[in-house]
């Protein structure tokens, strides 16, 4: 069983109503956080941290409710994971905070200034989204992510957990605001919608004019849902269908460190390579093979890589677009970069996907080639995570082509104006 947001309690009263109230106060405190100084906003973050640190005890206790809850209710051990907290997990959930506090502060940044022949002086500079929607499951460390990035962006957020994670979630949420307040930040700044009804829901993708931009984290059946629904526009985030392709010219040992630690460090999350791509010149692909069984990892492959070990599973059709997010990988034979570049071409989700290789020239031409958020060389894709890129957290990371790719920190919950100053000019 997987956790899905989009079936849940009933709600009390009506949601159409609920949700104008949470983005009417939402867009208040978002106008007061357009030109808070950065100084007050860091300083709300850090006392969110703080609340956080404090309340460990209570956090961790309503984590351990809804792990009990996910266990009697048969989720997946990978959505478990993604659901756990633990004293390390809950710390870090802090430092990233904190580590938010001391970004940049995007918000008023010039991007670039020039001057008309007629003397207007144009700049363009970065200004808030205003309100944004979260909609996601399972993950409790998305409820303070975005609630820190939000924030630090000038915008004002309301969030909705998926009901797997319902006390993590109000925990974290309450400790965050309770931080916020005492630092004299709007405590609608951050809100978390009340009702684990998938109305709520809809009426989110409904509020034209209250949100100004949903982003869903979650599984196919959340994000087609508001990608088919919404009526604000979505920053999407779809499956993690990532492919390591181990060229010919791969260094082994390389090879199978990098090809160990991007499936199985940890196999829930969105970053984990799901598909391996051996160039038929590589000449120890056995190697491959039988350190990831050794990690524990049930290797499905084509009737090459089949024909290498008795414990390698036939590969099916439907496995080289699927996301395992479990201890599953699937592995194929391809005909060097140009086989690598079909096979993702018609496989990745466009997410993150990575070469093994010494080539220089191959490495370069796949850097090029693959057409994905993230592309990376002699690396593991368990990197494709915002704090690993020096963004403090992330929201998501954008597979689509507007206004944000890969993970999406501060800079892509904003937009730009233009300033236009002149001395009086007229067009003629």
């Amino acid at each position: 069983m997987t956790a899905d947001v989009l079936t849940e309690a009933p709600l009390t009263g009506d949601a159409a109503t609920l949700i104008a109230d949470l983005g009417g106060r939402a867009r208040t405190a978002a106008k007061h956080l357009a030109l808070a100084p950065t100084a007050d906003k860091a300083a709300g973050l850090r006392a969110a941290a703080s609340a956080i640190r404090a309340d460990t005890a209570t956090i961790l206790g309503a984590n351990a409710d809804d792990m009990a809850a996910g266990q009697q209710n048969g989720l997946s051990a990978a959505m478990l994971d993604r659901l756990r907290l633990d004293e390390g997990r809950l710390a870090a959930i802090a430092d990233a905070i904190d580590a938010v506090a001391t970004l940049p502060d995007p918000t008023g940044a010039e991007i670039d200034r020039a001057t008309r022949p007629n003397g207007l002086v144009l700049s363009r500079v970065r200004v808030p989204l205003g309100v944004i929607g979260i909609i996601y499951e399972s993950r409790p460390n998305v409820t303070a992510d975005a609630a820190a990035l939000g924030l630090m962006s000038g915008n004002a957020v309301i969030l909705r957990g998926g009901s797997e994670a319902v006390h993590s979630n109000r925990a974290l949420h309450a400790a965050f605001v309770r931080g916020l307040a005492a630092a004299g930040l709007p405590a609608d700044a951050v809100q978390l919608v009340p009702t684990q009804d998938r109305a709520a829901v809809g009426a989110m993708l409904r509020a034209q004019g209250l949100i100004d931009i949903i982003i869903p984290r979650g599984g196919k059946g959340l994000v087609a849902r508001v990608q088919d629904e919404a009526r604000v526009p979505v920053l999407a985030h779809l499956d993690g269908i990532n492919h390591l392709y181990i060229d010919g010219a791969a260094d082994p040992a390389k090879a199978v460190t990098l090809a160990v630690n991007a499936k199985m460090r940890r196999t829930g999350i969105c970053g984990a390579t799901e598909t391996i791509l051996i160039d038929r010149r590589y000449g120890a692909p056995r190697a491959v093979i039988d350190a990831l069984i050794a990690a524990g990892c049930e290797v499905r492959g084509d009737k090459d890589v089949a024909a290498l070990s008795p414990h390698v599973e036939p590969a099916s059709a439907g496995d080289w677009d699927s996301e395992y997010l479990d201890a599953i990988v699937s592995i194929a034979m391809v005909d060097g970069i140009d086989g690598a570049l079909a096979h993702i071409d018609a496989h990745s989700s466009r997410h993150t996907d990575a070469i093994v290789t010494e080539d220089a020239t191959v490495a370069e031409r796949f850097l090029n080639g693959v057409d994905s958020a993230i592309v990376m060389h002699n690396a593991s894709t368990q990197f494709a995570d915002g704090g690993e890129f020096g963004l403090g957290a992330e929201i998501g990371i954008a597979t689509g082509r507007l206004h944000a790719r890969g993970p999406v920190a501060l800079e892509g919950l904003t937009t730009y104006k233009w300033l236009v100053r002149g001395t009086g000019q007229v067009r003629p």
